[in-house]
C-alpha cells in the first residue's frame, strides 16, 4: 500500500494516505522520501527541496508560494506555504474543451409539473415572503403534518430573516431566492405567506413569477385574515388535495438538475469525493442533464481551468465578470481574496485557497460551461451552468435550490449534519468519515483510496442518485431539519 500520492507528475509535494511519522520513508509511485517530521494523513510532503519563494506545486499548479525553504521530507502548511492570490484578477479567452461522447438515456420517476418541470418530490412547502410571519408558517407546518395525504410526501415550513427593511438590488436578491422555490418543481404545492407591510409586496413577486400554475400555489397575507391560521390550513388542505393526485411517472435524466457542493474540505476531497462527483456530472450532462456548480470564491485560484471550457466568448465574458465582481465584492468589504480555507479546512490539510480550489472545481467534470446564472436565477439550457454565490453551504445550497437542482450532490472531507430545502447526499472524502458518521454520510467515496475504480463507482453513485430521485431512497440529511433559508444579501437595512 502506497503511503503518499503524488497527483502530477509535476508536483513539488505528496498527499500523506496515513499519518507519516519522522524518520520513516514514504513510498509512493515512482517516488521514495526520507520523512523529516510527523505529518498527518491528507497533508503534504514536500518531495524535494523548494527555495523561499518559490511556487509550491499541487494538482499540477501553484497552490502557493515558500514563505521560507522547504527541505524534501518534511511538512508543508501554513508555518512555511503563503497564499499568493491577492487583487482583482484578469481573465483572457483561451478556450480549450472537448465535447462529451454521449451516453444512454437513463430514466427516474418523478412527478411531471404543468410548467414540464419534474419533481423528485411531491411535498408541500410553505415560503414566507418575509421573516415576521416565521412563526405562523411554522405553526402551520406542525398542524398540517398531522393531515398530510397519501402521495404526499411531507410539509416543510422555510425561515429566514428578509423580505423587510431592504432596498434596490438587496431587495430583489431575496426576491429572485424566493421565486426560485415558489416555482420548485419538488412542491406539489406552495403557499407563500406575507405578512401585508413589508417591502417583499406579494403584489411584487407575483409580477416577478409572471405566469405560474395558480392550483399549485397561493398568496396568503397574514394582516387580511381574521385568523390567519385558519385560513392558511385551509389553502394548504386544498394544496395538498392537488398534489396528492399527483403520481410518479418514468422521467429521462434529461429533466434531472444535481447542483454541485462542497465543504468542510480535506487533504483528500480533491483526489477522491470531488473529482467522483466530476466524473458523475459528465456521466449526467453526456445523457442530456444538467449540473450547477457554484461558490465562486473557491473558483480563485482555479479559474483558468473552468474559463477555458466556456462555450462561447459571451459565457467567457459573463463567467469572468461574476469572477471579477466576487473578488472586488472581497476588497469592497477591506478582505483579502485569498480568506476562505476555514479552521476545519485547514486542520485537514488545506493549506491555501487556490489549493482548495483546484480541489473544488473537480466536481464539474470536464464538459463545456453553457451558461452562466446570477444569484436566483434559474438553469435556462441543458449541460453545466455556473451560478453566482459564496462559498457559505447553507446559503450556496439554498441559491443552488432556488436555481432548479431538484438534489444536491456535497462532498466533504470533514462531515456535517446539514440540511436545505432539497435532497441532498453527502460524499465522504475518506472512509473512516463514512464509518464514524453513518448518520451523515450517503456514499463513501474514500474507496478511491483503497482501490476501488472511479468507473465502478460512478456507476454507483448514479445508481444512489437516481434512485434518490426516484424517492427509492432518501437523503440522510431529509430525516433534519432544513427550515432555514439563508439569503445571500448585501445591502442596506433600513
Amino acid at each position: 500500500m502506497l503511503d503518499a500520492l503524488r497527483i502530477h507528475p509535476g508536483d513539488s509535494v505528496a498527499v500523506a494516505l496515513r499519518p507519516l511519522r519522522a524518520g520513516e520513508t514514504a513510498r509512493g509511485a515512482g517516488f521514495s522520501a526520507a520523512v523529516r517530521e510527523d505529518i498527518p494523513a491528507g497533508h503534504k510532503l514536500a518531495l524535494r527541496d523548494i527555495a523561499e519563494g518559490e511556487l509550491v506545486v499541487k494538482y499540477g499548479c501553484p497552490i502557493g508560494r515558500a514563505s521560507r525553504a522547504i527541505e524534501a521530507g518534511e511538512w508543508a502548511h501554513t508555518h512555511n506555504l503563503a497564499s499568493t492570490l491577492h487583487g482583482a484578477g484578469s481573465y483572457r479567452y483561451q478556450p480549450d474543451f472537448h465535447e462529451l461522447p454521449p451516453g444512454g438515456d437513463a430514466f427516474f420517476s418523478g412527478y411531471r409539473r404543468s410548467d414540464g418541470r419534474v419533481g423528485v418530490r411531491n411535498e408541500l412547502w410553505i415560503v414566507p415572503l418575509v421573516g415576521c410571519v416565521n412563526g405562523v408558517a411554522r405553526e402551520l407546518e406542525r398542524r398540517m403534518a398531522r393531515e398530510l395525504p397519501d402521495g404526499v410526501d411531507g410539509v416543510a415550513a422555510f425561515q429566514h430573516s428578509s423580505g423587510c427593511s431592504q432596498l434596490g438590488d438587496d431587495l430583489l436578491r431575496t426576491q429572485k431566492l424566493l421565486r426560485g422555490l415558489l416555482l420548485h418543481p419538488n412542491a406539489g404545492g406552495v403557499l407563500a405567506l406575507g405578512l401585508g407591510c413589508e417591502n417583499n409586496r406579494a403584489a411584487d413577486m407575483e409580477a416577478l413569477l409572471g405566469a405560474y400554475d395558480r392550483s399549485r400555489l397561493r398568496f396568503l397575507l397574514c394582516q387580511d385574515c381574521e385568523d390567519e391560521l385558519a385560513e392558511g390550513l385551509a389553502a394548504l388542505r386544498e394544496l395538498a388535495a392537488g398534489a396528492a393526485a399527483c403520481r410518479r411517472e418514468p422521467c429521462s435524466v434529461k429533466s434531472l438538475t444535481v447542483g454541485l457542493k462542497c465543504g468542510g474540505s480535506d487533504g483528500f476531497s480533491g483526489l477522491t469525493a470531488n473529482p467522483l462527483v466530476g466524473s458523475f456530472a459528465d456521466w449526467l450532462l453526456s445523457r442530456g442533464g444538467s449540473a450547477v456548480l457554484t461558490e465562486i470564491p473557491e473558483t480563485f485560484g482555479a479559474e483558468e481551468l473552468l474559463l477555458r471550457r466556456c462555450r462561447s466568448e459571451d459565457v467567457f465574458r459573463r463567467a469572468a465578470s461574476v469572477m471579477s465582481g466576487f473578488r472586488e465584492y472581497f476588497l469592497r468589504h477591506g478582505q483579502p481574496v485569498d480568506e476562505n480555507p476555514s479552521p476545519g479546512n485547514r486542520e485537514g490539510g488545506v493549506t491555501t485557497l487556490a489549493e482548495k480550489s483546484l480541489g473544488c472545481v473537480q466536481k464539474s467534470g470536464s464538459a463545456p460551461l453553457e451558461d452562466v446564472l446570477l444569484y436566483g436565477e434559474q438553469v435556462r439550457v441543458p449541460g453545466l451552468s455556473l451560478l453566482e454565490g459564496p462559498g457559505n453551504d447553507l446559503v450556496s445550497s439554498c441559491a443552488l435550490a432556488a436555481s432548479g437542482a431538484q438534489l444536491i450532490l456535497f462532498t466533504t472531507g470533514r462531515g456535517t449534519p446539514f440540511a436545505c430545502p432539497v435532497p441532498t447526499l453527502k460524499l465522504s472524502s475518506g472512509s473512516a468519515l463514512a464509518a464514524r458518521k453513518r448518520g451523515w454520510i450517503d456514499f463513501d467515496a474514500g474507496r478511491l483510496l483503497t482501490g476501488a475504480s472511479r468507473g465502478a463507482l460512478t456507476e454507483e453513485l448514479a445508481g444512489l442518485v437516481l434512485a434518490a430521485a426516484s424517492g427509492e431512497a432518501r437523503a440522510k440529511s431529509e430525516a433534519l431539519d432544513r427550515s432555514e433559508l439563508a439569503v445571500f444579501r448585501d445591502g442596506v437595512t433600513l
